[in-house]
């Protein structure tokens, strides 16, 4: 998508730390803590800050600048955005194969970083948590996002995705200026032995990172990501919310990158598109073919990528 979205990889975890975030179809469900009666994040009061209210006048105004620009399209591609095969490739490798942040000095900084393949092998089990501001309505309208979107990422990976309501190994926290600051006790219950710095980082993200999401892999996997936390504002309009979770969720799939040559695509700084297009179906539909695996570099992975564009645009061009 834009500057504002990012994605981050966080350095492997011991296995250990991430059984309580495990999820598989054939074993038996993860033991999750009891479910809280109370909010999950409880700042002060439900009623938003002045700071909160902000946010809010801000997202909206960027909204509404970018669609009076045509920009934040929702109809993923058409006759202006043909897809050719040796542009797949070149972008499957832009955005599969390069890292768009480095930690430096235990913060994420931004730099284009060649890299290797990284996906899921296990199931991908996607829960939703909400801060004590965000209305039932509101809550019911994402988790009905996150299921729908989740049903269209597993078509276009043949992975097994879905939504969940508990035991999740996907956390999408939907949270407002408040509850970000305060969110601590939250982002270490889902994930215990997480970093200060990721804490820190997540709790202190800027107003121009609109959302963003960090993938954790296996001390003994690097390139088998087993975890993820995604941070959605509460404070966005619908379509900027919507693109949030199209973006940061498919990132933390494997595809980490952004690049302004990359079209029609989410993975792209100049915001044109909001929603996942066809074409990033394709990346997602290449990066999860068993012809490739993780730990993959470019050069090892660069033959079976032609092959696999021929077949998904018929064939040469």
């Amino acid at each position: 998508m834009g500057p504002g979205m990012t994605v981050r990889w966080i350095t492997p975890l011991a296995v250990t730390a991430l059984a309580v975030l495990a999820g598989c179809d054939d074993a038996p469900a993860p033991q999750s803590p009891p479910q809280p009666t109370a909010p999950e994040v409880a700042p002060p009061s439900v009623e938003p800050s002045e700071e909160s209210l902000a946010y809010a006048r801000y997202y909206q105004g960027v909204q509404q600048r970018l669609l009076t620009h045509g920009l934040l399209r929702t109809d993923g591609g058409g006759p202006d955005t043909p897809i050719l095969a040796r542009n797949l490739v070149a972008n499957f490798e832009r955005i599969a194969l390069y890292d768009e942040y480095t930690l430096s000095g235990g913060r994420f900084v931004a730099q284009q970083t060649p890299s290797v393949l990284r996906r899921w092998e296990r199931p991908v089990r996607i829960q939703a948590h909400f801060g004590a501001s965000v209305p039932e309505e509101m809550r019911d309208q994402d988790r009905g996002t996150l299921a729908r979107y989740a049903d269209r990422l597993a078509g276009a990976t043949g992975h097994s995705i879905r939504a969940v309501g508990s035991g999740g190994n996907f956390h999408v926290l939907f949270l407002n200026r408040d509850e970000q600051v305060a969110a601590g006790p939250l982002l270490r219950r889902i994930m215990p032995e997480i970093s200060d710095a990721t804490v820190r980082e997540i709790t202190t993200l800027p107003r121009y990172n609109f959302c963003s999401v960090y993938a954790v892999s296996e001390a003994d996997a690097p390139s088998v990501y087993v975890a993820a936390i995604a941070f959605i504002r509460t404070e966005h309009p619908d379509l900027l919310r919507r693109s949030c979770i199209h973006e940061e969720v498919a990132q933390a799939l494997g595809l980490p990158n952004d690049s302004p040559t990359v079209r029609p695509s989410i993975f792209n700084d100049d915001e044109e598109f909001a929603l996942l297009t066809t074409h990033d179906e394709m990346l997602l539909h290449m990066l999860y073919d068993p012809r490739l695996q993780p730990g993959m570099t470019p050069d090892q992975a660069r033959p079976y990528l032609r092959e696999l564009a021929d077949e998904l645009v018929g064939g040469p061009s």
